[in-house]
Formats: C-alpha cells, structure tokens, sequence
C-alpha cells in the first residue's frame, strides 16, 4: 500500500503573508496606485484562495479584465521571486516532521490554491528535495498549474502517484470542504488562519502528524 500526506502551504507549512504583502505593495505602486498597499492582513483575509479571487477581492480599485489581470501577473511573478530569495515564517518542526513521515513509509505532497512557481519558490528556499520518487516532497500541484480548483488537484496528484490511502492537512474551511469533495480524510491544522464548522481530526502544531497521520491511516 502507498499512504500519502497532502499538504496545504499557508497556514499550515508556513506563513508568508507578511513578504507577499510587501511583494504585492511593490508591484501595486509600480502600476501607478501609489495611494494603495496591501497589508498582511489583507493577504491573511484571502490565504487559500484561487488567485483570481484573491484579485478581485484586493484590486476593487482596477477595473475587472485586462486591467486585473495584469496587475494580479505582476504581482504573482514578483511575489515568487521575492519569496524565493527571502522566504515566509516557517512553522515549527516542518523539516524534522517531513523527514520523520518519510522514515515512518509516508509519502509527502502539496496541493495549494496559489499560482504557478509559488510551492517552488518555497521549497527551493529551503532547499527541500522535491519532485521525485523518495523525495522529502514527492509531488505538487496547484491552481496555477491548470485552474482545477482544490479538490480536483487533490484527487489528480493521489491518482497520478498512485495512492492507495491518503489525507490533506490544511487551515481553513475551503481546505475541509475541497478535502470532503475529493472524497479524502482531513486533519487541520489549528494553528492556522481559519476553524472548520465541524469536529474533525486537528494539530496544535507541524510536530503533531507523526501521532495521529498513523490514526487517520493506519501505520505503514
């Protein structure tokens, strides 16, 4: 059998929404709105939403189309070059509790809402192994890569690696509901940016998976 871990990215492996929002701010103000900034809390509001949402929600000032789109490419493509060289706040225990999953016969994934590059520009960060069979991140994929939403992206990359068992770990509500749709166990990581509206299997912290991964899937 092949047990897989999914990861969601923000609020769960880390937080980065302070260095996009000053990513983004860059970009806005290059545009010409040099009235506008968009804050941590703003970037915090829309985590783990599809990137044209998270436009519409931010850019109210631009006109919906061409206008959005562009600013919204610009500031996704800056935001991974910027994140690439400076990083996010990384959660507690990530590197060791990857590497504990690996060693207990758990293979580890991400399936995010971000765009294109985003998961890359984290991981090569870090300099975590990824995108191969025994890496510490075996395999990715995300809204940028095809807009299919969550829970199609969940289910392509368990049926592409051939999962026989699997569970996604996430923060907010989305991630339960796209985990649900998938047809997937979920556990979520509390410590994040959001609460689920149901009573469901939960982390205090990134440590945490290694005892209850073996409860939600049984051991390897």
């Amino acid at each position: 059998m092949k047990k897989g871990i999914i990861l969601d990215m923000d609020g769960t492996v880390w937080d980065s929404s302070e260095n996009v929002a000053r990513a983004w701010t860059v970009k806005v103000h290059e545009a010409g709105y040099t009235d506008k900034e968009v804050t941590r809390k703003d970037i915090q509001s829309v985590m783990g939403k599809p990137m044209d949402v998270i436009a519409d929600t931010l850019f109210t000032y631009t006109e919906k189309g061409p206008e959005r789109d562009l600013l919204r490419a610009l500031c996704e493509k800056y935001e991974n070059e910027y994140l690439l060289e400076h990083g996010g706040i990384l959660y507690d225990g990530v590197f060791d509790t990857l590497k504990t999953l690996k060693d207990m016969g758990y293979h580890n994934y991400i399936v995010s809402n971000c765009q294109a590059g985003y998961i890359e520009a984290f991981l090569n960060h870090y300099n975590i192994p990824f995108g191969n069979p025994g890496d510490l991140i075996e395999d990715i994929e995300c809204y940028g890569n095809n807009l299919h939403q969550k829970d199609e992206n969940i289910r392509l990359l368990a049926e592409r690696n051939k999962l026989t068992q699997a569970c996604y770990v996430g923060d907010i509500q989305s991630d339960y509901d796209a985990t649900v749709k998938a047809g997937y166990p979920f556990i979520h990581a509390r410590y994040g940016f959001g609460t689920i509206n149901t009573d469901v299997p939960f982390i205090d912290s990134f440590n945490d998976l290694p005892v209850i991964v073996p409860i939600i899937l049984g051991s390897v």
